[in-house]
């Protein structure tokens, strides 16, 4: 594959420099080699900030809605509509990333997000206790994030070549994955000391440090000479063509619909927790079953530096498809709450390694002026999937049971990922 276009620019190295590959234990240590680029460095550096405070909203914002209403129900009405904004500004987001210059793009909206995080902190410090006011700034926080999601992720590829893609990835979704875990603990143990309104004050605290970091990247604007265009339907809708046209993306995206929808069963955590885990205490069992995928996450990051060199990234998305397929089989089998954690935490390894190789494939396979409409649709799959899931697993839990459904989704993941890589061999064959 020709990658001159997508790694040749402006603002990142049109080659990487030349160096002998890593032996011994730091064949498996975390390739760093992307935080060589000042760009990048600033820009990853922020997330580790942000992963933690955004997550102390995300726990906040639930929190404050049930103290107020005493209602699980609300809590999920606050879901769908924190989910409607951020679909459609993530399209259309991903859309204005391909006409704008990006860095000017993610002041906007990191600011935006930053504004609405400190307004949250306004309402619960004056003791507000209104649902209808939390929505909405929950639906305007959401629609800011849709918007940068996106212009972030497209960002990526102008900022360190395309050889290093994977090694960035592993690098973000790391840091990511990490907040997910340490965040949802920190939130809970100062709530008790500090109060909840204190926790999105900390959010608006981190988010200023995003702030600044973007504001010290380079311009990013459009390559090239292209016309200038607004961001409208036509161009989203020349997004949706730009999939169609190209198998390998229209693919990545599949071989994560696959994934997520047939083989992500946290629907059915609160009944196995319940039920078949409840001899080792419900409270603990549901902690380590939502723990679980995001523990594997991290540790295939820390250890990322072999399959983050890989070339095939193809068959490397083929198998982390599979191999979370397996894992969630086995945890479906899994009578014991540890040997559940073993498979949880090896599903997120293979989660791991499947965002890594179909983010590199979207930003790789891809032109710069699709990149963020690519973003925009890789937003919308990977959030939408798994409430996909929800409804899938929930209805299949009660029809079969919880165990039965676990372990049937994922031979289903299997065997879907391999028919498809039989069917259209043009990921197996795609490589960088």
């Amino acid at each position: 594959m020709d990658t001159s276009e997508s790694s040749s620019t402006e603002s990142a190295p049109a080659e990487a420099t030349p160096q002998t590959p890593p032996r011994g234990w730091r064949r498996w240590a975390m390739d760093t080699r992307p935080l060589r680029i000042p760009a990048f460095r600033r820009l990853w550096s922020s997330t580790i900030v942000t992963a933690v405070g955004s997550q102390l909203t995300a726990v906040a914002v639930p929190k404050q809605i049930y103290d107020i209403t005493h209602s699980s129900a609300w809590v999920g009405y606050a879901s769908l509509v924190g989910l409607v904004p951020m679909v459609v500004f993530a399209l259309w987001g991903g859309a204005i990333a391909d006409t704008v210059d990006r860095r000017r793009l993610l002041l906007i909206t990191n600011a935006g997000i930053a504004v609405t995080s400190l307004l949250f902190w306004v309402q619960a410090a004056m003791g507000a206790h209104s649902v209808a006011l939390l929505m909405v700034l929950l639906g305007a926080q959401q629609a800011f994030f849709g918007l940068n999601s996106p212009t972030r992720s497209a960002s990526v590829a102008r900022l360190v070549p395309a050889e290093e893609l994977p090694a960035a990835n592993a690098l973000g979704a790391t840091v990511m994955q990490t907040g997910l875990v340490v965040g949802p603990l920190l939130a809970g143990a100062l709530i008790p000391v500090i109060g909840l309104p204190s926790l999105y004050l900390i959010d608006t605290l981190a988010l200023c440090v995003t702030v600044w970091a973007v504001f010290r990247l380079p311009p990013l604007a459009p390559l090239g000479d292209a016309p200038a265009r607004r961001a409208g339907l036509r161009e989203i809708a020349a997004g949706f063509r730009y999939i169609a046209g190209h198998k390998v993306l229209l693919l990545s995206f599949l071989a994560d619909i696959i994934a997520m929808v047939f083989g992500m069963p946290r629907a059915l955590y609160p009944e196995l927790a319940a039920q078949t885990y409840a001899s080792w205490g419900e409270g603990l069992a549901l902690g380590v079953l939502f723990a679980g995928i995001a523990v594997g996450a991290v540790l295939g990051g820390l250890f990322s530096g072999v399959f983050s060199r890989a070339r095939r990234h193809g068959w490397m998305v083929i198998g982390a498809v599979a191999g979370w397929g397996v894992a969630i089989a086995g945890f479906g089998l899994s009578g014991n709450l540890w040997l559940a954690l073993v498979f949880l935490a090896a599903a997120g390894v293979a989660d791991m390694v499947s965002m890594v190789f179909r983010q590199a494939i979207l930003l790789s396979a891809a032109t710069d002026e699709m990149r963020g409409r690519m973003q925009g649709v890789f937003t919308v799959v990977v959030v939408g999937g798994p409430r996909l899931a929800d409804v899938l697993h929930g209805t299949a839990g009660s029809v079969f049971g919880a165990q039965a459904a676990v372990a049937g989704g994922g031979v289903l993941v299997v065997v879907a990922i391999l028919v498809l890589a039989a069917a259209v061999p043009a990921l197996r064959r795609y490589r960088i």
